[in-house]
């Protein structure tokens, strides 16, 4: 047996930091008239929480719940800038332990902020570090994303010529911030601001190279930890066992016997000591293993037999066929049993038709009694081994599969894929928000595996990445061909207060509110709703930001080319007041066509209120007296057109 740790287990600077001051004041307030308290947990740590509280550290998550004798420890978490506002309120004192790095991230968000940059997180929106940032983003409005995917979405909402800051938590996964700093090189106006933690960086790269080498992966660290479920997650891809532990007791039962390479890494907040411990464990285990040469006569009659255990696959020959279950030999000192519920799940079947004496078939230990001296086996769960296997080999070639939505669980749907159950959450499912989930079920849908966890035997499944595979190939063939003036028929997808958002068919366009209408207009939604196909026509377009301006008013529905194919002046018509001033009333010839009515023109005698005379929706006789083709503006008459009569 081999074990092995990565060199940046443990502690990183800020957490170290934090819990140095902590400690250093215990021994300044044992002499002092205070008491110290944390605001929230100093670290993600049972035994170092604990530890603290036996010396009289109290935890607190408000800070109207301070005595007035405390004083608090701000953690290397950060808070955001209400929470010091709170305390200064309340009179008690504090010590910063914000991490340096976290306090870079605030700094640079509070001066984007004050420039009015939007502000995007890469992170975790519930963790502390993240919600500190948040609230030093005062100026402006700070959205948090957790992946490609909501990033996307997120750019997608920003007006243009908006300017967005892009910061990271210092403990993001690294490979997704790598996959999110690829697609941001697509947008000029993002600024973008690496601020993962090297420690962090260093700690995941070693901890993924270690679990490649690795037959079991142990990882140190609070069960609350961030930045260890990160490293449980980051690991579990590449090495089939993975143990979260948060202390070395936690090994005792665990079998080890047959296992090559065990890999050792830790959380930030895991403190040296319990690491040490926990690489003990396995060294003085490493020993025991190596060194039991000498064993009893019990032992060696016991190990005179073959053994097996469960979750085993074993191959096994049938020796009796009975309604409800099947007799299997082991080539062991138990009997197997195979129910008929663990041979197939067709109700229609008997073991008889499925199996008879004599065959020799794989199966799936589910139970030993080793006192008894019989073992219960499944075939099904052969089945699904196999079928596994067929989704692990689609997720490595990033294959689109089909299945069959069989339930709707918490978070998502269950579909079935070659007899594997695969869950895909809410937000991957690829329906509008707030839609029933049970409409799906029964149904075929198309998907990819984006996660596999061969030591659970689970798979994660995405609807929306087919739908984002197709979107990307049809967007490529998109731009090979496009031009502009190209007419489209396109379906609105989305509508901002500036503009609507149209399908073309695998790429998104924008019309302005300006090029909806010929008519002056508040809001897109008084011309299109969401979900409506209108005809647009390519005004310009940026392959580099991926970015295209549509029309969608037509040259021929313009009012004044109306205007001016159908009066001139002297003509007289009957015309509707729109809006009253000082100097007149503007009043509506044609959708879209006002003219200006004077006052020296509303009557033959000298007006002094306009409003007085007119009312807006009236109608009224008027002449036009004039036309400016060029500022398109038109003076109209009631006085001549009286004089007309």
């Amino acid at each position: 047996m081999n074990v092995s740790i990565v060199k940046h287990a443990g502690f990183c600077f800020g957490v170290d930091r934090a819990v140095k001051i902590v400690y250093n004041e215990i021994d300044v307030a044992n002499h002092g008239n205070y008491s110290i308290a944390t605001f929230g947990p100093i670290i993600h740590n049972p035994d170092v929480v604990d530890d603290l509280n036996s010396r009289g550290v109290r935890i607190v998550n408000k800070i109207s719940d301070l005595k007035p004798n405390e004083i608090v420890i701000i953690r290397s978490h950060g808070v955001s800038n209400t929470v010091y506002e709170e305390i200064s309120k309340q009179g008690n004192k504090y010590i910063d332990a914000t991490c340096p790095f976290v306090t870079k991230i605030h700094n640079i968000v509070e001066e984007k902020s004050k420039a009015g940059y939007t502000i995007f997180i890469a992170g975790d929106k519930t963790h502390a570090e993240v919600e500190g940032i948040v609230g030093h983003c005062m100026h402006s409005t700070a959205y948090v994303f957790s992946n490609v995917d909501e990033l996307l979405e997120l750019l997608n909402t920003i007006e243009d010529g908006s300017k967005v800051a892009i910061v990271s938590q210092t403990t993001f996964n690294t490979n997704v911030w790598k996959e999110c700093c690829s697609v941001l090189k697509g947008y000029a106006d993002c600024e973008v601001f690496n601020t993962i933690c090297n420690a962090t960086s260093s700690r995941q790269f070693e901890s993924i190279e270690l679990a490649k080498r690795s037959d079991v992966m142990i990882i140190v660290g609070g069960k609350n930890s961030s930045n260890t479920k990160k490293l449980y997650t980051v690991c579990n891809q590449h090495c089939k066992h993975c143990i979260h532990i948060e202390n070395a007791s936690e090994l005792e039962g665990i079998d080890f016997g047959n296992v090559q390479n065990i890999g050792i890494t830790a959380g930030a907040s895991t403190p040296a000591y319990i690491i040490k411990e926990v690489q003990v464990h396995m060294e003085n285990l490493k020993n025991s293993i190596e060194n039991n040469e000498v064993e009893d006569f019990g032992t060696l009659l016991d190990q005179s037999f073959k053994k097996i255990h469960t979750k085993e696959k074993v191959t096994a020959k049938v020796v009796k066929v009975e309604d409800n279950e099947i007799i299997v030999d082991l080539g062991t000192k138990h009997t197997g049993y195979v129910s008929l519920a663990d041979l197939t799940d067709d109700p229609k079947l008997k073991p008889s038709d499925i199996v008879k004496v004599d065959d020799e078939i794989e199966l799936i230990v589910l139970k030993v009694n080793d006192a008894d001296g019989v073992a219960y086996l499944s075939r099904k769960e052969v089945d699904k081994v196999d079928g596994f296997n067929k989704v692990v080999k689609v997720y490595e070639d990033d294959a689109v599969i089909e299945g069959t939505i069989v339930s709707v669980v918490n978070g998502g749907v269950i579909a079935t894929y070659s007899g594997v159950r695969v869950f895909i959450p809410v937000s991957l499912v690829g329906v509008p928000k707030g839609e029933d989930l049970n409409n799906l079920l029964k149904q075929k849908i198309k998907f990819k595996i984006i996660e596999v966890n061969e030591g659970r035997k689970r798979a994660v499944g995405s609807v929306k990445a087919v739908k984002k595979a197709e979107k990307e190939a049809a967007a490529l063939k998109f731009w090979e061909t496009v031009q502009v003036g190209d007419v489209f028929q396109g379906e609105v997808k989305s509508i901002t207060s500036y503009g609507a958002f149209v399908d073309l068919g695998g790429i998104d366009g924008m019309v302005h509110i300006s090029e909806l209408s010929w008519k002056r207009i508040k809001h897109p939604k008084e011309v299109v709703s969401v979900g409506d196909t209108i005809e647009v026509f390519v005004k310009d377009m940026d392959k580099e930001s991926g970015r295209i301006s549509l029309g969608h008013k037509k040259e021929e529905d313009n009012p004044w080319t109306k205007f001016m194919n159908e009066y001139k002046v002297g003509d007289v018509t009957t015309a509707t007041i729109v809006s009253i001033t000082q100097f007149g009333a503007f009043a509506k010839i044609i959708d879209g066509v006002d003219g200006l009515i004077h006052v020296s023109q509303i009557s033959n005698e000298r007006v002094e209120d306009v409003k007085s005379v007119l009312s807006i929706g009236q109608e009224v006789k008027v002449k036009i007296t004039e036309i400016n083709e060029e500022k398109k503006r038109i003076s109209i008459s009631m006085k001549q057109a009286i004089d007309v009569d």
